[in-house]
């Protein structure tokens, strides 16, 4: 549920005249293409003036700005970015997944010289994915000249040489007839020349998988079946050897923990046959002591570094002394340095040379929800911050003489930026973006809405939560007097995960229209401590929901939302957050659910593995189950709800969203249905991610907005509406 990746009292519908709408004359279908020339050719717009000169304002109602920021925009600049490396040569290499190609992932290499181009790596039969966990990452791994991917088709580890252009993929893994076998965070163990990775196996069932760590030799001339390593225990992550490659370290958890819950770091030692023949658990054994170890790693020296969350609730660096068996903290901050594996190959720091030959490591940490880069002194105990534009970092990878950092800030998209350290490897002297999710972004500059980071109010006295409030913002409109704008707010997936303050350009895409808009981090969410994060435990569909009705009406009483116009949005745990507080509370007039729960049971029962016993720790008892589950209490339902699925989503199965469609549908309430072939959990399709967002604007506008939106939207037809 991670990807963002989101009532009792009567409501009653602004219904508006013919002239004011255009009708549909088409009956809606339920599985809605996602080939344009399908769908119903119907228009839905203003004839809205043109845009005035920068000296001129135009006073026109929220909502119904003209915006230079469209959903063709918003789609075009939604890349994502599956992780970097760097070769031999130090050059940057990065995993871009491209809308414009139906999401495929490609491997990108950066260009030899400044002004040469950049260089797709992987060939066009190929797409760099994994499905392992469904969530995947750690898809490719770089070591010297050779790449090791994993190949989205057929899940299939393959190799391939950088050093020519030309290079055709190897199969290194067995063909299984399907993907039904992926491959993750793989290492190189240059010392028996194997590479060292995740395998999750579905072959005897795809909802109770079997995880282990495994070897794949890496000759390519005989292809055989992975050896096991580790196994036995429900999940691995991690898996990374020392220099010498005679001592493996890797992160372990079984149900019904998360791994942020609870998890064990082990070291095993291997043979000279390649077996591990000796383990010991470094951390998470003790039962008096609750952590969630990550990201172990090996110094040059041999050292093993981890970060994990005992005692103070927050993940700081530790170090484990060998020779006694202890574990030792490096540096202590009420901050987090990592952060909930959903995803495998986090990276949050790195190891850097420096000429007296200590330990000095470029980390990053996330505080009161703002990121930090700084270079910690091992000897010393000491962290001392650098200084870029960034303000919310996600992983760091060591470059020649230099860092390569994902990050991002309010007026930054996601990118990553070259880093170049001083001698000393205490300052930054030079700061350039080598990659962006979307390089013309800055265009559109004018139209930007600044984050606002509050605190507000929760139903518990004296406790607080926190979200980033967007205000409406266009250079060339201003409101019309007295009026308050209408707001969405965002809640987002995980429900262990958290917003975060940067340049998203679909969030602009409704404040350059007049939209208010939030984005919540209820309790539960991450980058506040484990504390915050256990608000949830027992009270999902509680919590979560008070947080983010609490938000809604704060900011309507500070005078910066109209409390007849708010609506609520949000994807997967986010979706059901939606639904949760649409069914059991009346702050809200409308809302889009994004492959939102609609039915925990039904959650529990079809979901895989990685999450199949998460939702026990959220919810509690079969009494709760019930209660909580808005399909339940379609009668509590009361205003307008527009729902979004892939239909090959194995996360939140599609038969969710057919059955509160279902419901609201015959309870007489507005409501539509949007489903999608070939999605999965979370849309990468450029004209999907274009149709759900247009969609979400003309339903709200139309049900609830009082103005007309200024493009041309051609509207699907609304069940008990239209």
């Amino acid at each position: 549920m991670a990807l963002s990746v989101s009532s009792i009292a009567t409501l009653t519908l602004t219904r508006f005249s013919s002239s004011y709408f255009n009708r549909i004359s088409k009956r809606f279908s339920s599985r809605a293409p996602t080939n344009t020339h399908n769908r119903p050719q119907m228009s839905f717009s203003s004839s809205s003036p043109t845009e005035p000169k920068q000296s001129e304002k135009i006073s026109a109602p929220y909502g119904s700005w003209k915006s230079q920021i469209t959903a063709d925009v918003v789609s075009g600049a939604s890349k994502r970015l599956g992780g970097i490396a760097v070769d031999s040569l130090g050059r940057l290499i990065w995993l871009e997944s491209r809308p414009s190609e139906s999401g495929r992932a490609v491997l990108v290499r950066e260009p030899d010289r400044p002004e040469g181009e950049s260089v797709d790596i992987t060939p066009k039969d190929y797409a760099v994915r994994t499905l392992a966990q469904e969530y995947g990452g750690g898809a490719f791994s770089v070591s010297g000249d050779t790449l090791i991917f994993s190949n989205y088709k057929d899940q299939r580890l393959y190799k391939q040489s950088l050093s020519s252009n030309d290079s055709s993929p190897v199969p290194l893994t067995p063909d299984y007839g399907g993907p039904v076998v992926s491959y993750a965070d793989g290492v190189f163990d240059a010392r028996l020349n194997r590479f060292v990775t995740v395998q999750e196996d579905r072959r005897q069932s795809s909802t109770n998988s079997t995880t282990t760590i495994v070897t794949v030799g890496l000759d390519g001339k005989n292809i055989r079946e992975p050896e096991v390593l580790v196994g036995g225990t429900d999940f691995y992550a991690f898996p990374r050897l020392d220099p010498k490659g005679e001592r493996l370290a890797w992160i372990e958890w079984c149900h019904p923990n998360m791994p942020w819950d609870q998890a064990q770091l082990w070291v095993g030692y291997i043979s000279d046959s390649g077996e591990v023949h000796k383990r010991i658990c470094v951390a998470g054994s003790d039962p008096t002591i609750k952590e969630s170890p990550i990201e172990p790693k090996w110094s040059s020296k041999g050292e093993l570094y981890f970060i994990t969350d005992r005692k103070s609730g927050y993940w700081n660096l530790y170090k484990w002394v060998e020779s006694d068996n202890e574990v030792i903290s490096v540096y202590s901050l009420d901050a987090e340095f990592s952060k909930p594996l959903w995803v495998f190959g986090i990276n949050s720091y790195e190891f850097i040379q420096s000429h007296e030959q200590k330990n000095v490591i470029a980390c990053s940490y996330r505080q009161n929800g703002r990121s930090y880069l700084g270079i910690l002194d091992d000897a010393q105990g000491s962290l001392s911050l650098l200084n870029i534009p960034f303000t919310d970092i996600d992983n760091i990878t060591l470059g020649i003489n230099c860092l390569y950092v994902e990050g991002a800030s309010e007026v930054d998209p996601l990118s990553v930026a070259k880093v170049t350290l001083d001698e000393d490897k205490s300052k930054a002297v030079d700061f350039k973006i080598i990659w962006s999710s979307s390089p013309d972004c800055l265009k559109y500059k004018s139209y930007f809405s600044l984050p606002e980071l509050i605190e507000f109010p929760t139903e518990v006295p004296g406790q607080t939560a926190f979200a980033y409030f967007y205000p409406p913002s266009n250079p060339n409109y201003q409101a019309t007097h007295d009026e308050k704008p209408p707001m969405l707010l965002k809640s987002h997936g995980g429900p262990t995960a958290e917003s975060r303050g940067i340049l998203n350009l679909s969030v602009q895409y409704w404040t350059s229209r007049g939209w208010a808009y939030v984005d919540v981090n209820y309790g539960g969410s991450t980058g506040y401590g484990r504390e915050y994060r256990e608000r949830l435990l027992k009270k999902w569909g509680i919590v979560d929901v008070d947080d983010c009705c609490s938000c809604a009406k704060y900011l309507v009483g500070s005078g910066k939302a109209d409390g007849e116009r708010l609506c609520i949005t949000g994807g997967s745990a986010g979706g059901y957050t939606t639904l949760a507080a649409l069914a059991f509370r009346d702050t809200f007039k409308a809302g889009a659910s994004l492959y939102g729960v609609a039915d925990l049971n039904m959650l529990r029962a079809e979901t895989h593995k990685f999450e199949s016993h998460y939702i026990d720790n959220l919810v509690g008892s079969e009494k709760d189950y019930y209660d909580r589950s808005p399909i339940n209490f379609a009668d509590k339902f009361s205003c307008p709800i527009i729902l979004f699925q892939g239909l090959e989503d194995k996360v939140v199965p599609p038969d969710q969203a057919r059955k509160i469609y279902k419901a609201l549908k015959e309870k007489g309430l507005p409501v539509a249905l949007v489903e999608y072939e070939g999605e999965q959990h979370g849309f990468r399709k450029a004209e999907n991610i274009k149709f759900t967002l247009e969609q979400q604007m003309v339903f709200f506008a139309r049900l609830v907005g009082r103005f007309k939106v200024a493009d041309e939207i051609n509207p699907i037809k609304i069940d008990n509406f239209d």
